[in-house]
C-alpha cells in the first residue's frame, strides 16, 4: 500500500541504516552509546546508537522468554540480552553502558519492574521506560492518528494529538496467534510453523487463512479508537510485517492504514531514541 499520506521518510532511513549496521557495524569513536532493548514475544532486539542518535550497530535473536507482552522467562530473558549486548561490544570495541526499554501500554504495574531488572541484570543503566507505540512513534514522527505496535503475543494502541499521546491500551492477539492457526493449518509443530509465516515468500498464501485473526486484531484497533477522531493508522511490530496486512485491516475499519519499512524495527529504535545519561531511579 502507498504511504501518500503519511511521511515515512525519516523513519525509512533510519530502519534503513539500522538494517546495514545490523550486518555492518561502524565502528568509530562515539562519546557515549544509546541502546534501546525492545523485548518482544518473539523476537528481542538490540538497537544501538552514536553520540548523534544514528545508528551504529544492533543485532535480534528470536525467542520465547515472553508471552502475551510479559517476561515468562527471566533467567533466559537475561541470558539472551547480555548474549546480543556482549556480541554488539565485541563488534564496536567497546563498553555498552545505558539503555532504555518498553513495555506494552498500560502494563506498568504488571511489568515494568520486570523489564527493568531484565535489562539490569544484563549489565546496562537503565534511563527509560516507556510504552512501545510511543516508542515507535519517536521514530514515526506521527502528529496526528493511531500507532498500533502488533506483537508477537499483544496489539498496543497509541492514539496521538498534535503529536502528543492522549490514549494508550493494549490487548492480547498477536503473531503468537498466526502461528497457532499455521501449525493446525499444516500439521508443522510451533518453531516450524513460527519459521513457515516469517518467510516473505509464503505470505500470499498465508494472508487467506489468517485472515480472522487479523479482523480480530482489527476489531481490537477499532474498539480502542471508536471514541477519537482517527484519520489513519500506522502499523509497527514484528507481526506487521506480513504482506497484506495492512489493506484487511484498512478494509475492517474503514480508515487508512499504512506501514513503514520493516515495521520490525521500528519500536526498538524508538526506544534507543528515548535513551539517556540519566540513570532511572
Amino acid at each position: 500500500m502507498s504511504s501518500k499520506s503519511i511521511n515515512y521518510e525519516y523513519c525509512d532511513k533510519l530502519v534503513e541504516k539500522f538494517e546495514k549496521v545490523i550486518e555492518k557495524p561502524i565502528i568509530k569513536k562515539s562519546r557515549v552509546y544509546y541502546t534501546g532493548v525492545d523485548l518482544g514475544t518473539a523476537c528481542i532486539v538490540l538497537a544501538v546508537l552514536d553520540e548523534n542518535y544514528e545508528p551504529v550497530a544492533g543485532a535480534y535473536k528470536y525467542a520465547d522468554v515472553v508471552k502475551d507482552g510479559m517476561v515468562v522467562d527471566y533467567i533466559g530473558a537475561v541470558r539472551i540480552v547480555k548474549e546480543l549486548k556482549e556480541e554488539i561490544e565485541k563488534k564496536l570495541k567497546t563498553e555498552l553502558i545505558y539503555a532504555a526499554a518498553a513495555i506494552p501500554p498500560g502494563t506498568d504495574s504488571l511489568d515494568g519492574g520486570v523489564i527493568k531488572n531484565v535489562v539490569q541484570a544484563a549489565g546496562f543503566e537503565l534511563t527509560n521506560i516507556l510504552d512501545e507505540p510511543t516508542a515507535a512513534n519517536e521514530v514515526l514522527k506521527i502528529q496526528n492518528g493511531a500507532v498500533v505496535d502488533i506483537g508477537g503475543g499483544t496489539t498496543g494502541t497509541s492514539i496521538m494529538k498534535d503529536g502528543k499521546v492522549v490514549y494508550v491500551a493494549d490487548e492480547p492477539t498477536g503473531g503468537t496467534h498466526f502461528t497457532l492457526v499455521i501449525s493446525g493449518m499444516y500439521n508443522k509443530d510451533f518453531k516450524s510453523a513460527d519459521e513457515y509465516k516469517r518467510d516473505i515468500k509464503n505470505h500470499k498464501e498465508l494472508l487467506p487463512a489468517l485472515k480472522p485473526v487479523i479482523e480480530k486484531i482489527a476489531l481490537i484497533i477499532k474498539q480502542h479508537i471508536n471514541d477519537h477522531d482517527v484519520k489513519s493508522i500506522s502499523l509497527v511490530g514484528g507481526t506487521a510485517c506480513l504482506t497484506g496486512i495492512e489493506e484487511i485491516i484498512q478494509n475492517y475499519i474503514k480508515i487508512e492504514t499504512y506501514k513503514p519499512r520493516n515495521p520490525m524495527f521500528v519500536t526498538p529504535l524508538g526506544i534507543a531514541l528515548s535513551c539517556t545519561e540519566s540513570i532511572l531511579e
